[in-house]
């Protein structure tokens, strides 16, 4: 099925997926891109130089600049604030936009706060109110001001135990390194 526009929003883009939702209020600049079975809730804002995957939850209250890529299933909760100028000034734009990239599944909570240029790992949680200003790694849940590592956490959000075992669905995960994998559950139950 088509997508769906709010006769209250304004869309400027072609590139709407199947099965989206923009609802009342919203502006979406003509270069913008958004993937399937996305929610695009009241009041937001996209830019031309913005990518949205499928899939995405973007709640009321977002502005979404130049140099954003969302990537699929990512939850945006209201008022997530996105910059994109490292030095901004009144009439003095840099010559490219920093990019920020929200990897699949990460979770921004209400009010955050993301500096240009910086990363949210896949399945990473920031907490409500926080700002971010380094990169988050995959599977992590980071809150405060400046947002700080708080735990690890399961693909499906629940916070991982001392062993990083998820108590909901049993999902292990194995640290080497700098890198947090899933250990290989095929053949169990």
């Amino acid at each position: 099925m088509p997508f769906f526009k709010h006769k209250q929003a304004i869309v400027d883009s072609e590139n709407i997926g199947d099965g989206t939702r923009i609802w009342e209020f919203v502006h979406v600049l003509p270069k913008a891109v958004i993937g399937r079975n996305c929610n695009i809730c009241a009041y937001v804002f996209i830019e031309n130089d913005v990518f949205i995957g499928d899939n995405v939850t973007v709640k009321c209250g977002v502005y979404i600049w130049d140099g954003v890529r969302i990537k699929d299933n990512v939850f945006l909760g209201p008022n997530v604030t996105f910059t994109n100028d490292i030095r901004p000034r009144t009439k003095q734009y840099p010559l490219h936009f920093e990019k920020t990239l929200l990897e699949e599944g990460s979770t921004i909570g209400a009010n955050v706060t993301i500096v240009a240029g910086n990363t949210i790992g896949r399945y990473a949680m920031v907490g409500a109110g926080s700002v971010v200003t380094k990169h988050i790694p995959n599977n992590t849940l980071w809150y405060g001001n400046p947002a700080i590592f708080k735990a690890y956490i399961c693909n499906c959000g629940q916070k991982l135990d001392a062993a990083l075992t998820c108590s909901r669905c049993n999902k292990a995960y194995l640290l080497n390194g700098n890198n947090f994998i899933e250990e290989n559950t095929e053949g169990q139950e």
